[in-house]
């Protein structure tokens, strides 16, 4: 199959994508040109919700299965945007829009890898492709509704903007809830157990706290409190104040051993995860996609930011073209050589273990 001319229509998708509103859980828009996209390739495919996934022509039971993931949903624009966040614009090389860089670029080149081998003679492994929603929003009806419908999943490739760089390691994520309490009283008179003040040494904690083990692909835990809130009025001490605490976990914790740690040890009156099943995720160094990565002189690193592996059990490689850095930013945009050099990276890492 022509890479050149896969290339060249895998553009023209996502030119269609970025002009189709497709906010997490609004994908319609967006799933139904992947749809044409398939059906003009003649390659059978279905759809759950928003999630349309396909399989190569040569699937074989008893195989290793490879997922081929992205998403096509996006976050809302921001208020920092000087362009049409919806008019897929090429201005020096680079396309613009809302979804160019994060994820588009790796849904449309991960489109084109996938549909050049859909009809790989006795594949050594069985592709499946999903191009998702939901991904910005973590919500119900995203990959992880399609892990009980498409075939078990061995191992994954996750369309992410990497500078297609081998993201060996991503960390998980808790949110937490968090109280300090005291005294509610007028602001007039004494009290020696003022929730504001209370929270004082709570803080400090929290800003000081280390998490003893550290890994070698992504470093520390990283703990955050990010919002803080307390107190109606001038003139009246609150009774509680809550904070919410971000945690960025490494591959040497379980969400579960986070939580269980903070609960025992944080000094606060209480404190509650929203959810456990946004875990890290890693695949091992040794395993022969990274060293084929390697091998194109691809380098490896650990991601600080969350994606889709978060729902997978299998080890998952995270890569693609565009740059994190230009995710959820004004303006954003990918370069049209990133998403060229994308699609035949991807071609040539699955032709050296296929």
């Amino acid at each position: 199959m022509n890479i050149e001319k896969l290339t060249q229509e895998a553009l023209e998708l996502l030119k269609n994508l970025i002009k189709t509103q497709s906010f997490s859980s609004e994908e319609e828009g967006t799933a139904s040109f992947i749809e044409n996209w398939f059906n003009t390739h003649d390659i059978p495919f279905q759809r759950q919700a928003n999630n349309i996934w396909a399989t190569n022509k040569n699937f074989k039971e008893g195989k290793t299965t490879l997922l081929l993931n992205s998403h096509h949903d996006t976050v809302q624009p921001n208020n920092g945007y000087t362009r049409d966040p919806y008019s897929p614009d090429i201005e020096d090389g680079k396309l613009y829009g809302l979804g160019s860089n994060d994820a588009g670029g790796c849904l449309v080149s991960l489109i084109a890898t996938f549909t050049y081998f859909y009809a790989y003679e006795n594949p050594k492994y069985n592709l499946v492709l999903v191009a998702s929603g939901e991904e910005e929003s973590s919500g119900p009806n995203g990959l992880n509704s399609m892990l009980k419908v498409i075939p078990h999943i061995d191992v994954a490739i996750v369309g992410e903007p990497t500078l297609m760089n081998l993201a060996i390691a991503e960390k998980g994520l808790v949110v937490f809830d968090a109280q300090v309490l005291g005294t509610p009283s007028h602001a007039a008179h004494p009290n020696d157990n003022n929730a504001i003040y209370n929270c004082i040494p709570v803080l400090q904690w929290f800003k000081d706290f280390k998490f003893e083990k550290v890994s070698e692909a992504l470093g520390e835990v990283k703990m955050t409190v990010t919002q803080i809130k307390g107190g109606k009025q001038h003139n009246a001490v609150p009774a509680d104040i809550d904070l919410v605490v971000d945690v960025r976990v490494n591959d040497q914790y379980s969400n579960k051993e986070i939580a269980d740690l903070l609960q025992a040890q944080a000094p606060c009156d209480s404190i509650k995860p929203r959810s456990l099943r946004l875990n890290s995720s890693s695949i091992p160094k040794e395993h022969e996609l990274v060293k084929a990565g390697i091998a194109l002189g691809r380098s490896t690193y650990g991601s600080p930011t969350l994606s889709d592996q978060a729902v997978l059990s299998c080890p998952s490689l995270k890569l693609g073209p565009g740059d994190s850095t230009r995710s959820h930013s004004a303006d954003e945009y990918i370069y049209v050589k990133e998403i060229e050099e994308g699609i035949q990276i991807y071609i040539d890492l699955l032709e050296s273990i296929l």
